[in-house]
């Protein structure tokens, strides 16, 4: 529709991207509309020498939208690690949990799974130059 073939567009990105014109290239998924009714945040309390490799082994599976880490806020939130599960259902986002937990048994590292109250609006971050920081 507009005029390009794939590797045209695929192009200009790169080029935009290496002239750092653009930080990154992605989409925003609407999860709900695509049958995904549930999500839950599974929150984990891991080693601070394991994070790194725990969240890589997260980070593959298709169904995990988002891993990152953060810090602890002791005594109130032990948490460290955090990660974003999409189901069908409640039922089936405990499922794929605790497929990956067998698969590389952590069953034995606290977690905890906060299922989503509400939908709030999916926008684009809005990036800023430091300059335009107070």
């Amino acid at each position: 529709q507009i005029g390009l073939t794939e590797e045209e567009i695929i192009t200009r990105i790169s080029t935009l991207l290496d002239k750092g014109l653009i930080k990154r290239f992605g989409v925003v998924v609407r999860h709900h509309e695509l049958g995904y009714q549930e999500n839950a945040m599974v929150v984990w309390d891991v080693p601070d020498e394991q994070v790194h490799e725990i969240a890589n082994q997260i980070k593959p599976y298709p169904f995990i939208t988002l891993c990152y880490r953060r810090s602890r806020q002791l005594p109130e939130w032990r948490y460290n690690l955090y990660c974003m599960i999409h189901g069908k259902s409640r039922i089936n986002v405990m499922q794929l949990l605790e497929e990956m937990v067998s698969e590389h048994n952590w069953h034995d590292i606290p977690r905890e799974v906060l299922f989503s109250k509400r939908r709030f609006k999916q926008r684009a971050a809005n990036y800023m130059s430091h300059a335009g920081c107070n």
